[in-house]
């Protein structure tokens, strides 16, 4: 039976663009064809879908128990002013969001997925790119297959915005979620995707420390992995319009924000997808 919307693969080795379906009145039915959809491709775009918040808290719902039901990420303060000084740490972890990554790595449950809205959209700049983990593993020469079956790397979000000289201080107004975490977990470089089986690299600016290794070595394999993944046709950036929702597979595909001007306002917003308390927990050892 054909899905009741209309699917435009795009031109690379995942993703979706999704028309014909309005995300917050979905039957049974056209939700069940959605999911299997998403799994197929990975990353689906809705274009002008304009969802009102509490619709987008209950379409990310439907798959599955919220991590983080609704959050802005944004450049704009509460009174309508733009964040842009190097210093803020809002800021730090906007630029921070510019490397790869996939999200809630350094916690003991790596997120499922997660649905993002564009509200208000810079001119230029601001996209969002995502990579393909999947692919990216199929495509790795078998040496390297070989090299890394087994190895392990710990991820924490303290040691990604150390990087930028973001550090956990009571007095910060981003030093919570995230920065608290004390025992980084331990993930293994080569994740089975829980449903589709699939085998997909877990790199990205997280990830540190490869037991085993010296610093030196991990970092250099690490960065030597996103690399090679990172490359068409493995990876899409996707240009905003006010309006778009978008929902990713967090246990397949990387993504990174693209800089933009900073002075000018860019109000994205965010529902995370809890992961699986089995499939998705990592090793503190």
């Amino acid at each position: 039976m054909s899905a009741p919307f209309q699917i435009e693969p795009l031109p690379a080795s995942f993703g979706a663009t999704v028309t014909g379906l309005a995300l917050a009145g979905l039957d049974d039915a056209a939700f069940a064809a959605l999911y299997a959809t998403w799994l197929t491709h990975g990353l689906l775009i809705f274009p002008g879908q304009h969802l009102r918040r509490e619709d987008q808290v209950a379409f990310a719902r439907r798959f599955g128990a919220l991590e983080i039901e609704i959050t802005p990420i944004s450049n704009v303060r509460a009174d309508g002013s733009v964040r842009h000084e190097a210093g803020d740490d809002v800021v730090k972890v906007l630029k921070g969001n510019m490397g790869w990554h996939c999200d809630s790595t350094y916690m003991p449950v790596q997120a499922k997925g997660a649905v993002f809205t564009a509200h208000i959209v810079p001119d230029d700049g601001g996209e969002t790119d995502w990579a393909d983990m999947a692919a990216a593993y199929d495509a790795l020469a078998p040496a390297l297959r070989e090299r890394i079956a087994g190895l392990s790397a710990r991820h924490s979000l303290r040691y990604s915005q150390g990087k930028l000289g973001h550090t956990h201080t009571g007095g910060s107004p981003y030093s919570g979620y995230g920065m608290s975490v004390e025992d980084p977990p331990l993930r293994r470089l080569v994740k089975r995707h829980p449903e589709t089986g699939r085998a997909c690299l877990m790199v990205g600016r997280h990830a540190y420390g490869i037991p085993g290794l010296t610093p030196e070595a991990s970092e250099a394999l690490l960065d030597e992995l996103t690399a090679l993944a990172c490359r068409p046709p493995r990876t899409w950036r996707h240009r905003w319009s006010p309006g778009d929702a978008v929902i990713w597979d967090n246990r397949r595909l990387m993504h990174r924000a693209c800089p933009w001007d900073m002075t000018v306002p860019r109000v994205m917003y965010h529902s995370r997808i809890a992961g699986d308390p089995v499939s998705e927990f990592a090793a503190t050892g």
